[in-house]
């Protein structure tokens, strides 16, 4: 397994990428962790803008072809696999045949939440994220469409500013990752608030 050093609005993140997911670049000419950043930075930026000039409904947004659209649209031009489901099991998230499985029940949960009023939005936004980072869909780029999907959510459904996520670079050591690491691990153990306080710092 390799490490890819990924950076997204400011923000690096390093990545772990299999030689068979690498094989899925598109651009050969790509030679350096610097270009395939700035490849990849272009797409995500054209999947925002996309995002910005439509409204969706709960009924599509919770809904696994959504899911994937709004991941082909962050990396289509950059990967063959951009929105397809991974197919090789990673030292995170589930095993790879229960991916449709545990994301729809995810989605089942999201719209129940939604439906029932089961908590405040910024914390529906922020569980979706949790936990389907925590499937971890697709070979790469979880975190950020997991980061989009609650913008998504916060903004197209509830009307609400999109999160900042801590505004500085998770990847880098320092006291927004650290702040950032112990309030996934508290996340883990059921308890949202230092996530979602997070969230919006």
């Amino acid at each position: 397994m390799e490490q890819l050093d990924i950076k997204l609005l400011g923000r690096e993140y390093r990545v772990a990428c299999k030689p068979e997911e690498k094989d899925g670049l598109l651009i050969p000419t790509i030679a350096t962790r610097g270009e395939l950043d700035e490849f990849e930075q272009q797409n995500i930026e054209q999947a925002v803008q996309w995002t910005l000039g439509r409204s969706f409904k709960p009924e599509v947004i919770f809904t696994e072809d959504f899911i994937r659209t709004v991941h082909k649209r962050m990396y289509a031009d950059v990967w063959a696999w951009a929105g397809e489901f991974r197919k090789t099991n990673k030292n995170i998230g589930v095993d790879k045949w229960q991916i449709p499985s545990d994301l729809k029940y995810l989605l089942d949960d999201a719209k129940y939440w939604h439906e029932n009023n089961t908590y405040p939005p910024d914390e529906i936004a922020v569980r979706f994220k949790h936990r389907i980072v925590s499937i971890h869909c697709f070979p790469n780029g979880n975190g950020r469409h997991s980061r989009l999907m609650a913008d998504i959510i916060i903004e197209k459904i509830y009307k609400q500013p999109v999160f900042s996520w801590g505004a500085a670079n998770l990847s880098s050591e320092g006291d927004t990752r650290t702040a950032y690491l112990k309030a996934v691990k508290t996340a883990d153990k059921g308890d949202y608030s230092l996530l979602l306080a997070f969230a919006r710092s």
